[in-house]
């Protein structure tokens, strides 16, 4: 059973890995990216089971959770903001041109802006809390399969997720996941004994 696991999660999670990669392609990507994700999560609970650890796959499920969670309430901020905005009558008829947004009041402006950075710093955070806890899971699957390159490409996404504020954060997620694929691939089809039992 450990080596049907293992070398499932092997294949499932190098795949699920490479179609996150594809997350950005047009069209296609979104659809690409839930599979993989998918993929990535099973493979995630094989090793869980394989080296009977339930924190692996437990700390797997939070960081999916919490970014889910980031992502529905720092939209729900952000579009909150632009429908008061857009309640106020600023963006009907010729909407806001260069003639007429001096007309705007300051403090509606600075509501509007404020709303937008709260909904992105709220996204931010909880991205940043989901990728400490995927960290935590990567972390143990390094050591329990012996794979040091899990450990590299969660500390370079936790990075990533932390300077995604400034835009360089998305390279480094982007090399992460290219660092996830060669992990997953490197999984071997055996471990030794005293890593399974080590808790």
């Amino acid at each position: 059973m450990i080596l049907a696991s293992l070398g499932q999660a092997k294949t499932l999670g190098g795949v699920g890995s490479l179609l996150l990669l594809l997350n950005f392609v047009p069209y296609a990507g979104p659809v690409l990216g839930i599979v993989g994700l998918i993929l990535v999560l099973v493979a995630v609970k094989y090793i869980s089971d394989s080296v009977s650890d339930r924190s692996i796959f437990n700390n797997i499920i939070w960081a999916v959770l919490l970014a889910i969670v980031g992502v529905v309430i720092g939209a729900f901020v952000v579009f909150a903001s632009l429908f008061r905005f857009i309640g106020l009558g600023y963006l009907s008829g010729p909407g806001l041109t260069p003639a007429n947004i001096a007309t705007v009041p300051a403090g509606d402006i600075a509501a509007l802006i404020i709303g937008l950075a709260a909904g992105l710093v709220a996204i931010w955070i909880f991205y940043l809390v989901s990728a400490i806890f995927m960290k935590r899971s990567f972390d143990t699957i390094s050591i329990r399969v012996n794979v040091g390159m899990f450990h590299t490409a969660a500390l370079i996404y936790l990075i990533g997720a932390a300077t995604t504020i400034i835009l360089v954060g998305f390279v480094l997620i982007f090399v992460a996941q290219i660092l996830f694929i060669v992990a997953f691939f490197s999984i071997p089809e055996t471990i030794v004994q005293s890593q399974q039992v080590q808790r």
